[in-house]
Formats: C-alpha cells, structure tokens, sequence
C-alpha cells in the first residue's frame, strides 16, 4: 500500500543514483511529483524526464545525471515564511550555497532560493543535494 508517493518518488532516485543506474522509473505519476521533477531538472540534479500513460496511474522515467548524493521528502510539511528559510537551510542542507529546498509556493513549486527572490513563503516539500 502506498501512502506517500513523493517519498517514494525521491527514494527511487536515490536509490537508482547509488546503485549507479542511468534511468530510474517512478510510477505512480502525479503533477506534485512532475513539478518536483521540473525543479530538479531546472538545477541540474536529474536530466530529461518524460511521463509514459500505462493505462493506470502513468508513471515517469526519468534520466540520472550522477549529482544527487542524497535527497528526501520533509515530514511534516512546514509552512514556511521568508523570514525563516535560512533557519530551514540550516536544518536540512549540509552547507551554505549547497543544495536546495524545494518549496510549494503560490506561485507553483520551486527552489528556495528562487522563493526569496520572488519574496514568498509556501510549504516545505523535499530537500536535494
């Protein structure tokens, strides 16, 4: 039985990083987890990605780069304000200018660091590295 999806979307990757694959396959889809997929792409941790329809939920293949040394989702999901996303770095990045906290904001899933320059808070989801 699946209870969280992200988490199982994030452990694949890693998993499939470590075992030093070049593809890795998550099913089930869900637009949380292409958005997820989206901004990691976006910071150079996964290449392309595309969702393959397998007439249930769909599901993801997505290109390794070899960059993730560890990745997780962040339970529970905190609300987060400006103010307080470097605390938030601080607790789940291992050093400064290093990683990213991906963050559901209203203006749609992104890095932290794009979340300050659009001065916005949202909801803590996932950490990269």
């Amino acid at each position: 039985m699946l209870h969280d999806p992200l988490a199982d979307a994030l452990t694949n990757l890693k998993n499939y990083e470590r075992s030093g694959k070049n593809d890795c396959i998550i099913k089930p889809a869900s637009n949380l987890t292409k958005n997820i997929l989206l901004a990691m792409q976006e910071t150079g941790y996964i290449g392309s990605f595309e969702r393959i329809d397998d007439g249930r939920a769909g599901k993801f293949t997505v290109k390794l780069t070899g960059k993730i040394n560890n990745c997780g989702v962040i339970k529970p999901r905190y609300s987060v304000k400006l103010s307080e996303i470097e605390s938030w770095e601080k607790k789940y990045l291992p050093a400064r200018e290093f990683g990213v906290l991906l963050i559901s904001t209203p203006y749609g899933v992104m890095t932290h660091s794009k979340a300050k320059q659009k001065k916005t808070g949202g909801v803590l989801l996932a950490y990269v590295y």
